[in-house]
């Protein structure tokens, strides 16, 4: 395989840290590289590095000449003045782009729904960095490093994105590194993974389960060489302690050996554990909604329902998990079942022994204390802690959620965003709560937090309800998944999140369905409005209603369904072609194959192009 790019001793020091350190590292074509570590161990920082968004300290990156590299940073760096079809395709014509079969297939599978001349101002985060994601993904770019690509994304969006990247190039061709804590995503695209940790990268083959059992297997055998060490130590100590008078007959050369085995103790890794706290006494009711409504004001369309007379029953130490569209209302039904907010219509049930927390996407609850040290907060909470039989303070406490004596006496607002999801957790862990009710749990976290955070959540006696697009976290800690698609209703998934999956495509077919033969009953109606003057037209002064935009979208992503399936016959065509050669007769029947398959291609851009002038 072709060199692309790597680094060569690359060294890097934040203030008196060293994040790296003498580290060497290459791309070759065709590898597929996760990277994980903990949070601040230099994983973004590699990143940037190899990027060339950044300089080290020491060593050098190389490329080969003609390598394209691509690189999604975390953080937002659109043009918030453009708007979205600018941010991402520029000043080209729209031909230019919407014949590229594969550049359709980005714009489907991130932004159908997001308006193409709406300000990147005004968009939610969300689509901001699914925005930033297809302005990267259209270049013909040799080398991707995405850093975090997942945040933000939904269940469905993490699924395009995998699939994307694994047909992007040939096996042979490209390279892309990517950082992130979606665990699922890690072992569907990559290939290898690369853990960043003390300063240093170790190579592992294999996605992320690999990774987990290659990692058990090393840390075994450190253990059996440590063991081994430990017992010479002891042995070596003991001959040292004999009594000082008789230390200065001893052989020079043990002495210097034994105190060489005394001082290579290895530094211990920060231990990330989160205790198990006490749980309050949950009674045989917990929390039934019982044919609830919810409705709020849509300026463009009056009074719009949320949920429509939803029935759902927690039971005393159930487990569920709850996916869903982007605004069908996950956070919301948190905030119901938490009684934060209160339904238009319907009952709630709450037991009289219920204590629920909530840990919300934006920790918001932690401003309030953000002048505190992270030890203060939870001194606020309680003095002693009583964990496992054992009494601890609240800086025992701190140090075994993975802060250090000095990240203890850290301000609250200097903390990271995963540091800020730790402590928040610990502190609603404090308040042994036996409803614990968590929305997207795993932003910002690492992996070896994430491992930490499942096992508290495993052995949680209460009842658990989890809002996340991290399918490893759903089926490792939830029982069962609920699914919202929309329309109000909240379905139960017997068969997890791949049935969730399924449920999305069947509706999104049967939506292509009802917007063909919406288009075809709204031409009548077009002509006979034209007939007519068209005077509702003029007189809103608009030339398409919301109505037929809403089904020229429809439209548009049912055409690039279309397409996609197109470039995938032609391509299977063309290689019958090659593998024909010889057969003239064989040869023109796939000719002649071919150039239908072709004329309908370019009835369907046509179709394409006139459907994507209703949105202009």
């Amino acid at each position: 395989m072709a060199h692309l790019l790597g680094g060569e001793n690359l060294s890097i020091s934040f203030g008196t840290r060293s994040v790296l350190d003498g580290v060497t590292v290459g791309l070759e074509e065709g590898d597929r590289i996760g990277v994980v570590g903990r949070n601040g161990d230099g994983k973004s920082t590699l990143m940037r590095l190899l990027a060339q968004k950044a300089t080290p300290d020491a060593g050098r990156v190389t490329k080969r000449r003609d390598v394209n590299v691509g690189y999604l940073d975390q953080s937002d760096v659109l043009d918030g003045d453009l708007t979205v079809g600018a941010a991402i395709v520029g000043d080209r014509a729209d031909h230019e782009w919407a014949a590229n079969p594969k550049i359709r297939d980005i714009m489907g599978g991130l932004v159908a729904d997001v308006d193409w001349h709406a300000q990147v101002r005004s968009l939610s985060g969300g689509q901001k960095r699914r925005v930033a994601l297809a302005k990267l993904l259209i270049e013909p770019h040799d080398v991707i490093m995405l850093d975090e690509p997942t945040n933000h994304l939904d269940v469905e969006g993490v699924a395009w994105l995998a699939r994307h990247l694994k047909t992007r190039w040939r096996p042979t061709e490209g390279a892309f590194l990517v950082v992130t804590h979606d665990r699922w995503f890690l072992d569907e695209v990559c290939t290898d993974t690369w853990e960043v940790h003390d300063g240093i990268v170790d190579p592992f083959d294999g996605g992320y389960a690999a990774y987990v059992l290659a990692r058990a297997e090393r840390d075994r055998m450190a253990a059996v060489v440590e063991g081994k060490r430990q017992n010479l130590m002891k042995k070596e100590l003991a001959w040292l302690r004999r009594g000082a008078p008789a230390r200065t007959s001893k052989p020079k050369f043990r002495i210097e050996a034994a105190n060489a085995l005394i001082a290579d103790v290895p530094e211990p890794r920060d231990s990330v554990a989160l205790s198990k706290m006490a749980t309050a006494r949950l009674g045989k009711d917990v929390i039934d909604l019982e044919d609830v409504s919810l409705a709020y004001d849509d300026p463009s369309a009056g009074t719009a329902a949320l949920f429509d007379r939803i029935t759902l029953r927690l039971a005393p130490g159930e487990r569920v998990g709850v996916v869903g569209v982007n605004g069908a209302g996950k956070s919301t039904l948190l905030r119901l079942l938490a009684g934060e907010i209160e339904p238009t219509s319907g009952r709630v049930r709450r037991g009289k022994t219920v204590v629920p927390a909530v840990l919300s996407q934006e920790v918001r609850e932690l401003d309030e204390v953000s002048d505190l040290r992270v030890v203060e907060v939870i001194q606020r909470e309680k003095q002693t802690f009583a964990v496992g039989g054992k009494e601890l303070t609240a800086g025992q406490l701190v140090e075994q959620l993975g802060f250090t004596n000095e990240k203890q006496w850290t301000r609250v607002s200097e903390l990271s965003g995963g540091e800020r999801r730790r402590l928040q957790l610990l502190r609603l862990l404090v308040g042994e709560p036996n409803v614990l009710m968590l929305d997207e749990p795993t932003n910002d976290l690492d992996t070896d937090t994430l491992a930490a955070v499942e096992d508290v959540l495993d052995g949680w006696p209460g009842t658990l309800v989890v809002v996340s697009h991290d399918r490893y976290l759903l089926e490792r800690v939830t029982d069962h998944q609920l699914a919202l698609l929309g329309d109000g209703k909240v379905r139960d998934l017997p068969g997890g999140v791949e049935q969730y999956l399924r449920l999305r495509e069947e509706a999104l077919a049967a939506s292509d369905a009802a917007s063909s033969a919406g288009a075809a009953s709204g031409e009548a109606r077009t002509t006979a409005a034209t007939a007519s003057g068209g005077r509702a037209s003029a007189a809103s002064g608009s030339a398409h209603s919301e109505a037929e935009k809403r089904d020229a979208r429809k439209e548009l992503a049912r055409i690039e369904r279309q397409l996609g399936k197109i470039a995938a016959q032609e391509e299977k065509l063309h290689a019958q072609m090659a593998a024909s050669a010889d057969d003239y007769g064989r040869l023109g029947e796939l000719n002649a194959e071919l150039q239908g398959l072709l004329g309908q291609k370019e009835e369907l851009e046509l179709a394409w192009l006139e459907a994507s002038e209703v949105l202009e």
